[in-house]
């Protein structure tokens, strides 16, 4: 149940009917927003205002809607705020170079103005007793401060230096104005009747900042089709479906692997991404979120993707093209791995953002920091496409396959997405590592370790009573030696019985990474360790099937089910959904290194890979299907 209360301003010249019917209009704006009740302040006293938020804060049970009663805004603006989509405390602001906080990658953080507080405060639950705190002693000097109108303006700033880190709400296309005066109340009523607001919704729904391709080959029509379904009445998941049906007949084309074939199968693939765009389009236009729909869409993604890895790869192999499927198989464990780095970048800079940093940052990485931050305040320029398309998002990868399946052929499609995929790997990680030294800042300490090491029995039981230090520096060496076995297999260098008895070394090296479970992660850079650990076991997997001659599709069948139960994960983690019932320490990563070892060395790699690859992939569905039913249940 979200509680709204309206706070009075000081000092308005309002006519009192104006502004009994500018409040009425807030009341009814915030109600439609989905506040079950509103409540006014008692006056334009700030203290009494103060006790008004301090105590509706420790009564209420749901989150809080703060609104100053001198806001006139388009409703869509208040319905956006109370419907964050990860539920976080988030705030309508304004962009202004003079203004009184800062906005870093979306969230509101102390320092010098970049935006505006434009008087509407949304917080969440879980952020109530910290405003309850915040509210009772006025700021968090104790004082109540005699220069500012209204009591939300006074929260805001207080909030922030207390810890809190809300969401950045930006007017954009739509309208937000604090009057003071009639005629101030008259232009500001008449800029927002000149908006069409439902226009500007919808095209508010496409995200502000977008990739290359994804802006000028898709946002400018996906609107329509997203208009489309919602009149439909689809929603969202139901577009997700559509889009996975569009790449998996995309995969089945270019399996097909004749011209007019791969054609169409460039064809789907392109509408498939299309549709990809408009599910989140449709979500924030409807503002129909939640968190297993979220998730669902982010492994959505991440299969259809690796679906027509495996479509190229078979189209190539039935044409006599060698050499396919071990480019899809570099192209998933690639892809995966570089995955994981953006997910822990990105935690990085969160948590980054919470907290301020206990020294001013220096040296290259903050130099490189610095001068990205220009590129992205550059918007449309040359240096800032070039920026977003070095690091080969989805859109490009997308568009790169079906533009090559439609031309040449799947092998050639995969060995672009291989060659670019490691050029992107190779700038990301070098210049993420040197900002992330500059910001001294550890974040895979702040989650539960284990889990997102994807840590097995052996490991939490065994392995990691060792506490070695530097996690990511053992990791990083057993990364090294699974590298140099693949590599060694894949040039002859080991052959016959030595090749099974390397295996054994590289996988007793592998399981050192275990070994500093229990150490300390962190390090400013240790949140490559997840993306380290994945690759060890991937390559590990590769090597196994390189030894025991498995055949390359069912070596890809297993990449593709750990790389869903990876992205699970961290999916799970982004997008605020419960710890899956199909997870657990049971078979982690080390168990499952130990149980490919033991089936190549018994000359059972086929069956010991496809059987894993069945056991992960059945682990994986029984969880998912299982919270899907649990999040049914509770609705």
């Amino acid at each position: 149940m979200t509680l709204a209360l309206l706070c009075a301003s000081t000092g308005n010249a309002l006519e009192p009917v104006d502004a009994t019917r500018l409040t009425d209009d807030l009341a009814a704006a915030l109600r439609a927003a989905g506040a079950s009740v509103v409540e006014r302040s008692t006056g334009g006293d700030l203290a009494a205002q103060l006790d008004d938020i301090a105590r509706l804060a420790r009564d209420a049970d749901g989150p809080v809607l703060l609104c100053a009663d001198d806001l006139v805004a388009h409703p869509s603006l208040l319905w956006m705020l109370a419907t964050e989509p990860a539920g976080r405390s988030t705030a309508l602001v304004v962009p202004d170079p003079d203004g009184e906080v800062r906005e870093d990658r979306g969230r509101l953080v102390p320092g010098a103005g970049t935006v505006r507080f434009a008087g509407a405060l949304y917080v969440a639950a879980a952020d109530l007793p910290l405003l309850a705190e915040v509210a009772a002693t006025g700021t968090r000097g104790g004082g109540v401060a005699t220069d500012v109108r209204n009591a939300v303006d006074l929260l805001l700033p207080a909030l922030l230096d207390a810890g809190l880190v809300p969401v950045a709400t930006r007017v954009r296309l739509l309208r937000a104005v604090r009057v003071h005066t009639g005629a101030e109340l008259a232009d500001a009523r008449a800029a927002v009747a000149a908006v069409d607001e439902d226009a500007a919704r919808l095209r508010l729904a496409v995200k502000e900042r977008d990739d290359f391709f994804t802006t000028y080959a898709v946002s400018t029509w996906s609107p329509l089709v997203t208009r489309w379904c919602a009149r439909l009445g689809l929603t969202p998941s139901g577009v997700t479906a559509l889009s996975v049906l569009f790449a998996v007949a995309a995969a089945l084309a270019f399996w097909q692997a004749s011209r007019p074939a791969m054609i169409a199968g460039a064809v789907l693939l392109y509408l498939g991404f299309v549709l990809d765009c408009v599910d989140g389009q449709l979500a924030r236009y409807t503002r129909r979120f939640g968190a297993f729909g979220g998730w669902l869409d982010t492994m959505a993604d991440r299969a259809k993707e690796y679906a027509v890895y495996a479509g190229l790869a078979a189209g190539a192999e039935r044409i006599g093209l060698p050499y396919a499927w071990p480019l899809a198989i570099t192209a998933i464990v690639l892809q995966t791995v570089r995955h994981m780095t953006d997910t822990w970048y990105g935690a990085l800079h969160d948590e980054a953002a919470a907290r301020p940093a206990p020294v001013a940052q220096s040296g290259v990485g903050a130099r490189l920091s610095a001068a990205s931050n220009r590129v992205q305040a550059d918007t449309g320029s040359a240096a800032y496409w070039l920026k977003r398309i070095v690091v080969f998002p989805i859109g490009e990868r997308w568009a790169l396959m079906a533009v090559l399946a439609a031309l040449t052929n799947g092998r050639v499609a995969l060995a672009a997405v291989v060659g670019w995929g490691l050029l992107a790997a190779a700038y990301t990680s070098a210049l993420r590592s040197l900002r992330s030294l500059s910001m001294r800042v550890g974040v895979l300490n702040t989650v539960d370790t284990a889990r997102h090491r994807d840590d097995g029995l052996l490991t939490c039981a065994v392995l990691g009573r060792a506490r070695v230090p530097q996690p990511l520096l053992v990791g990083a060496a057993a990364a090294l030696v699974a590298f140099a076995a693949v590599v060694g297999l894949l040039t002859d260098l080991l052959g016959g019985g030595d090749a099974r008895l390397a295996l054994v070394v590289v996988a007793l090296v592998a399981l050192a990474a275990g070994t500093p479970a229990r150490a300390p992660h962190a390090g400013p850079l240790d949140w490559l360790v997840p993306a380290v650990l994945r690759a060890i076991e991937y390559l590990f997997v590769v090597a196994v099937g390189l030894t025991g001659d498995v055949p390359p599709a069912v070596i890809f069948m297993l990449l593709f089910a750990l790389a869903l139960r990876h992205y699970d994960l961290t999916a799970r983690m982004e997008k605020g959904a419960p710890a899956s019932g199909g997870t657990g320490p049971l078979l982690g990563w080390d168990g499952r290194i130990v149980l490919l070892a033991v089936a190549a060395v018994t000359d059972q790699a086929t069956l010991g890979v496809a059987v894993l690859a069945g056991v992960v992939a059945g682990r994986f569905l029984i969880g998912a299907v299982g919270d899907w039913r649990t999040a049914e249940g509770a609705r």
